[in-house]
């Protein structure tokens, strides 16, 4: 049943309880869809959890998954990920609240125009701008990569989709808030309510009447911009085997996420403002949004280039990251065993590096599982074939074939030499 925008209808959503969300333009939802921005209220306290703040939560929650689920796959080693990990959150916080602070300034200015610093910090109250949690989480977690020793770019390529299951997830926060949304539309999703009545008919301009308040059915932007950064991440998701360089995945994502603000900053009508006045309308989001798009297409052609010209180099193929993620497995079974489990089982070759696959010569800076190659440097003759170490078991049943007596002769140095490849 499609619902008649008429000027009854118009006058009860009006004088309703704002609770409700309707869509004139189609048959969704033909009684409206209740909401309230409250989830639920903690029983003796008093205290209420606002969906808006759940929701973020939850797209932290499932973003940091993500990250961890992947994380071993770009060559980061879990431990300092996580601090760096926990050094964004913080820093998303800060950012988000002071982007919005510094861009609504009048909001928190006294009668005597002082600054209203509880005001500021009130976080319940309101307030959050995504531009300023993504700019503060890469600040303070790029800060904490710098402080232990974390390589940047494939640290940013996992932010980046991590990123964008947040933003996905979170933007739902602004539906039960009944805000992010835009100019009129005659769209079949396009929907209104008693909030959105009320903030559109000023900013056209307008005093209520019945008559023009069947006018002000909105653009819901807050869900083109999840499904913007849905479909992102699924493309990015896919893409990752393919990628050319470390931070190509970063550099995707802002272009796409500011190529779709920019458009869809564009409908909205509670932007904030750079330059607001008759001669000129700047918004800020637009505004970095553009140059989002310019500076990743700039650097994707230059990196593109350079990678077609050198050949493709990622860290997780670096000495480096090998290293650091055989000790940190070495650490993660030690501490097991420790705790009572594996304590009689062999060291798992998925987790720890195996025999076959650990270099030849410690000297030369590579991979030696310690134990493992300490016994066949006692019991066997120490030497290295084609860049696979020895094992004692095979060592000693190859001297029992050979030698009646079970011993094996000594190889000649020449030869063990010989056979220790780079």
């Amino acid at each position: 049943m499609l619902l008649s925008m008429t000027q009854e209808f118009a006058r009860q959503i009006y004088e309703g309880d704002g609770k409700t969300i309707y869509f004139p333009n189609s048959s969704l939802f033909p009684d409206g869809l209740r909401i309230d921005n409250v989830m639920f209220t903690i029983p003796g306290l008093g205290l209420e959890i606002y969906w808006y703040g759940f929701l973020i939560a939850l797209g932290m929650v499932l973003a940091i998954i993500y990250a961890y689920k992947n994380v071993r796959r770009f060559g980061l080693e879990p431990d300092r990920f996580t601090d760096t990990v926990l050094a964004g959150f913080v820093g998303a916080i800060i950012g988000a609240r002071a982007y919005y602070v510094i861009f609504s300034l009048d909001r928190y200015l006294t009668e005597e125009g002082t600054f209203d610093l509880m005001a500021a910090l009130r976080i319940r109250d309101g307030g959050l701008a995504i531009y300023g949690g993504v700019i503060g989480a890469l600040l303070f977690g790029v800060l904490m990569a710098k402080i232990r020793r974390v390589r940047v770019a494939p640290l940013l390529d996992l932010a980046g989709m991590g990123f964008l299951i947040g933003q996905c997830i979170g933007r739902w926060g602004n539906f039960f808030n009944q805000e992010a949304f835009g100019s009129k539309t005659t769209l079949p999703w396009g929907m209104t309510s008693k909030t959105i009545i009320t903030e559109l008919l000023p900013f056209y301009g307008l005093n209520y009447t019945a008559q023009r308040a069947t006018d002000m059915i909105a653009h819901p932007c807050f869900l083109y911009e999840s499904l913007w950064c849905l479909v992102g991440f699924l493309a990015l998701h896919f893409y990752k085997k393919h990628r050319k360089f470390d931070g190509e995945l970063f550099l995707l994502y802002i272009g796409w996420y500011g190529l779709g603000r920019f458009w869809i900053e564009g409908l909205r009508t509670d932007s904030l403002y750079l330059i607001n006045n008759d001669t000129l309308k700047l918004k800020v989001s637009q505004l970095i949004a553009g140059a989002c798009v310019i500076f990743a297409v700039i650097t994707l052609i230059y990196m593109y280039i350079s990678v077609k010209k050198n050949g493709r180099s990622f860290y997780k193929d670096s000495e480096e990251s090998i290293e650091l993620l055989r000790i940190y497995d070495e650490r993660l079974v030690q501490s097991k065993r420790k705790s009572g489990k594996h304590a009689n089982d062999k060291l798992d070759e998925h987790i720890l590096v195996s025999e076959e696959d650990s270099p030849e010569d410690s000297e030369n800076g590579d991979i030696v599982v310690p134990d493992e190659a300490d016994s066949s440097k006692d019991e066997g003759d120490g030497t290295v074939s084609d860049g696979e170490a020895s094992s004692t078991e095979s060592t000693s049943e190859s001297c029992g074939d050979d030698d009646n007596d079970g011993s094996c002769d000594e190889p000649d140095k020449t030869d063990r030499d010989e056979n220790v490849t780079d």
